[in-house]
């Protein structure tokens, strides 16, 4: 919708500038006009049919309708899919066993994420492969289907988005074996530096960090849960940037984290669970859901954006917080974990702006 009423806008514009007389000047262009809008969102697990069917009412049809506009209004859309589509396979994990949950998500759910507005999933997580490569290539195919792209494998390292224009650049990485790993370093650099040539803006998604109630904070330094090795976040998202990354942001620990301005690029370092209706707990900062939202220039500078603040409940999907206490406690930790040098100013809606120096 929000491509058709482009077009039509600049059709009706085009006709508007020809009935003109030749020697008016066109009229200079809008404060914001050459700005571009990024959506991101962290966690997407729509419902789940195994072991048990726990599905949302009304076969899921209300799960977005709080947050969709923010997702069709933007030029370019992103999440992760916690999970994967399908029907039948094989699980792979054994979900009577502390920690191991697995997630298969409807075939017919896949039409929400388009009438929602994504653009791209990222798949550089521990979920997908819970129904092995059935559940993998279904999936894929399931989204190619719909015109959702996607990345973060071995075989699919990067993907190009062309929306209007411009050319999106999207890599992603995750900390499992079948992922396209961040502690890569040598890979993380061959695909970035790869990638950054052939788009307009380039955004990097990751899946990393410990799990769980107590991981809101930020170290300064590698992470380790479960015995595996979860990542240096603040070294990997610098990275990215030094290597030309427009904008990072990142997913996994089932909490939010701090943002930060870094060398004008922004960084998210967790937007925790956004749409996961069932089989994840949900109590507390668990259940906060923001979207973020980031204007930036042509150049990919961060000018401005907003953590929008959304708070789930089993079964329902994200849903407003007119409190904006996501926002604030996003605030917090980017002031905590920075040290009060997160290079922007965060209002109590969630207003980002880039401080300057």
């Amino acid at each position: 919708m929000k491509r058709r009423l482009l077009t039509l806008l600049l059709g009706l514009t085009a006709l508007a500038a020809a009935a003109q007389p030749a020697a008016q000047p066109a009229a200079p262009p809008q404060p914001g006009d050459s700005l571009l809008t990024i959506a991101m969102c962290g966690d997407i697990m729509m419902g789940t049919t195994y072991p048990t069917v726990r599905l949302p009412q009304n076969d899921g049809a209300d799960i977005f309708s709080d947050v969709k506009q923010l997702f069709i209004d933007a030029d370019l859309a992103a999440g992760n899919l916690e999970g994967v589509i399908c029907e039948g396979g094989t699980c792979t994990k054994n979900t009577g066993k502390a920690n191991n949950y697995a997630f298969r998500m409807p075939e017919s759910y896949v039409a929400l994420l388009t009438d929602a507005g994504f653009d791209y999933m990222n798949l550089a997580n521990n979920h997908t492969n819970d129904f092995g490569a059935y559940g993998l290539v279904r999936t894929r195919q399931l989204l190619e289907e719909q015109g959702i792209a996607y990345s973060g494998l071995p075989d699919c390292e990067s993907a190009i988005v062309e929306r209007n224009g411009v050319r999106y650049g999207i890599c992603s990485f995750g900390h499992n074996s079948y992922t396209l790993k961040h502690t890569d370093t040598a890979t993380v650099t061959r695909i970035v530096t790869a990638l950054r040539p052939q788009c307009d803006i380039l955004i990097v998604s990751f899946h990393g960090g410990a799990e769980g109630a107590k991981q809101s904070h930020l170290p300064d330094g590698p992470e380790l849960f479960l015995g595996e090795n979860r990542g240096n976040l603040r070294a990997f998202a610098h990275h990215c940037v030094d290597l030309g990354a427009d904008i990072v942001f990142g997913h996994g620990p089932h909490v939010t984290r701090a943002v930060e301005c870094y060398k004008d690029r922004l960084i998210a370092y967790s937007l925790g669970n956004f749409c996961t209706t069932f089989g994840i707990n949900l109590a507390g900062v668990c259940g906060y859901a923001p979207v973020l939202t980031a204007r930036i220039d042509r150049d990919g500078r961060f000018v401005d954006g907003r953590i929008h603040s959304f708070i789930q409940t089993q079964g329902t999907g994200p849903r407003l917080d007119p409190t904006d206490k996501v926002a604030q406690h996003m605030r917090s930790l980017s002031l905590t974990d920075f040290r009060g040098d997160c290079g922007l100013d965060i209002s109590d809606n969630g207003t980002l702006t880039r401080k300057t120096r």
